[in-house]
């Protein structure tokens, strides 16, 4: 937690004593911990969900791209809405629906249900979690806020150690014997504690531009990549039928569609179109797409692999990923110290160390044989250190090249890219490993099927981070210095 510091007065805040910002940092960054920690708690618990629940391969997906398509189709959107009526209202209103959906996904009867819910949990993440930003800067002076997004950064690395470790203890734990069901039970009194403490000490801040809202361009984004999506996810169970061909058209015209509203619109769009003339941008939204794309997938197929392919338990799965999340860790703080003078090639480098660690886990997992957890652990660690490198500043490095009156806007832009590349990750990837898993044409597949399914997927993510790699040289050299302390933040 951030101390001492004291907060100056702008158009949009007020004088705030260190404690009481202190206080807000608190709320804010518990409320960041909650989701980022339930877009990493569920992989490990994916396999007691689908066994209990009945879930299919499709559907164990869903339970995890849902929540950060939901996520993603609301950040820019709700990000305004808090500009214009108040962001530690929303704020507020968004912890509280996140509190509620988060019983009612721990409450889930069926896949459906549970599918609902975690969209319904996304979208309630995604009414919070943009006001982050600016309650920061409503609360501290532009000298302390660098400190500030600094703790933000730390909450970020503790929440990928914690949601493996914390998922795995909780199901095998099988707390008050809720089992799976307690990795969603465990956000209610936090949230309650958040809410109460948040209603003394967040201020409220929002902005003095009263331009008109783009709902209609954020439900057009939202059903383009919905309806792009669906059929990608839905191919072991469906097939490539001409419905799903006809899904697929019916995405790609919305999405034009949605192009052509936005630059139609005289208001505030929620995106728009003259920022793809700038080519760092536009360069850096493919980066980011691959780059994402390969995360979450990757976690949510090692998951099924350590436990169905090994026979981990959650626990132990959690013991493994552990080293991947811990050299997250150690690299981060470097990365942020470097980036101003080498970003790009931060980038790169991180980029290119993550495909090293997805080729040298391919070699461990190959042969079909449980590898044992220090060649697992080692090649873990090589990755995270290449994510730590990477991560935290792709956002500022991206922005290089658009000019200061966008950067807000574009910066908005990113984020959401970013969740929806680790959605068409999960959807695409996933689909390979349970396709491959899948493939025996008698019994369930066994140990030597889920390692094959896995070593699929390294060598198709480790050539998505190379190509990545070769997309980044096309980014500035540096990252952009922002005018007002904050960093680069790639979730």
């Amino acid at each position: 937690m951030v101390t001492g510091m004291t907060a100056s007065t702008s158009p949009e805040q007020g004088t705030r004593a260190p404690a009481a910002t202190g206080a807000a940092l608190l709320v804010v960054l518990f409320g960041s911990f909650m989701d980022l920690l339930d877009a990493t708690i569920v992989t490990v618990a994916a396999p007691a969900m689908a066994r209990d629940l009945g879930a299919g391969d499709a559907q164990v997906q869903w339970t995890i791209a849902a929540y950060v398509l939901a996520l993603g189709a609301g950040l820019i959107t709700c990000g305004r809405l808090g500009d214009r009526y108040g962001r530690r209202r929303l704020f507020m209103i968004g912890l509280a629906g996140f509190m509620l959906t988060s019983a009612l996904c721990a409450l889930a009867t069926g896949p459906e249900m549970l599918i609902g819910t975690r969209a319904a949990q996304g979208l309630t993440a995604g009414i919070m979690v943009p006001q982050v930003f600016g309650i920061i800067r409503a609360s501290f002076a532009p000298g302390e806020r660098a400190k500030a997004f600094g703790a933000y950064g730390a909450v970020q690395g503790l929440a990928s150690v914690a949601g493996p470790l914390l998922g795995g203890l909780l199901v095998d734990g099988d707390v008050f014997g809720l089992g799976w069901r307690a990795i969603f039970w465990i956000n209610v009194p936090v949230s309650v504690l958040a809410l109460v403490v948040g209603a003394r000490a967040l201020p409220e801040s929002r902005s003095p531009s009263t331009a008109r809202l783009d709902v209609p361009g954020a439900l057009l984004a939202a059903s383009g990549i919905l309806l792009l999506l669906l059929p990608i996810i839905q191919t072991q169970t469906w097939g490539w039928t001409w419905g799903s061909y006809a899904l697929l058209a019916a995405g790609a015209v919305l999405m034009a569609v949605f192009l052509g509203h936005e630059r139609r619109l005289t208001g505030e769009p929620v995106f728009d179109p003259a920022l793809l003339r700038v080519r760092a941008f536009t360069v850096g939204l493919g980066a980011s797409v691959l780059f994402f794309g390969g995360i979450g997938s990757f976690f949510l197929t090692l998951s099924v692999y350590l436990q169905n392919g090994t026979h981990r338990t959650a626990w132990e799965t959690g013991l493994v990923i552990l080293p991947y999340a811990l050299g997250s860790i150690v690299t981060s703080g470097l990365g942020v110290a470097l980036a101003a003078r080498a970003g790009r090639a931060l980038l790169i480098s991180g980029s290119l160390t993550i495909a090293a660690s997805q080729l040298v886990l391919w070699t461990v997992v190959r042969d079909g044989e449980d590898p044992g957890y220090p060649p697992l652990a080692l090649a873990l660690l090589l990755g995270g250190l290449g994510l730590g490198l990477a991560a935290p500043i792709l956002v500022n490095v991206v922005l290089a090249g658009v000019p200061g009156r966008d950067a807000g806007a574009a910066g908005g832009v990113l984020s959401t890219v970013n969740q929806i590349g680790g959605a068409i990750g999960v959807a695409v990837l996933g689909t390979v490993f349970f396709s491959a898993a899948t493939e025996p044409a008698a019994g369930a597949p066994g140990p030597d099927d889920y390692a094959d399914a896995l070593g699929t997927v390294l060598v198709i993510s480790a050539v998505l981070y190379v190509v990545a790699a070769l997309v980044m040289l096309a980014l500035p050299r540096r990252r952009r210095d922002s005018s007002d302390g904050v960093p680069g933040s790639a979730v």
